[in-house]
């Protein structure tokens, strides 16, 4: 139980560090709404986290030298990437501030869930450590 906690919380790190990268894209993403030939920002990292991800829900590692660490979820690194595939305005920008007032309020219900779940975690190790009291 212990040791799948302590992977547990290395991947609520990686989510909450994502979530964070997130918001910082979409206050970018907003605050060019009106600059021309802006592309909009996205964090890619739930497709990174899916692709580690295997049937029976827990997360798939090779360790490819034996000096790194066995720590789980740490090469689940969010990255932002720009979007520059299609262009939403004659001006060149790509930014729909309905979208992105959207995806901020989604991003903060993630992170909510996330910081809610990696509490029970520490609640869970502390019991543990405690003996069950």
């Amino acid at each position: 139980m212990l040791n799948r906690s302590f992977n547990d919380v290395n991947i609520y790190k990686k989510a909450l560090d994502a979530s964070w990268l997130r918001n910082k894209a979409i206050s970018n993403n907003i605050s060019n709404v009106n600059t021309p030939n802006y592309k909009r920002q996205e964090v890619k990292f739930d497709e990174v986290l899916k692709s580690y991800m295997n049937e029976s829900g827990s997360v798939k590692m090779t360790k490819t030298n034996s000096g790194h660490m066995d720590a789980m979820g740490m090469s689940l690194d969010p990255r932002i990437t720009t979007v520059k595939n299609t262009s939403f305005r004659e001006d060149g920008n790509n930014v729909n501030i309905d979208v992105e007032m959207t995806e901020r309020t989604k991003n903060e219900i993630r992170y909510n869930a996330v910081s809610d779940k990696l509490t029970g975690t520490f609640k869970n190790l502390r019991t543990a450590i405690r003996g069950g009291r």
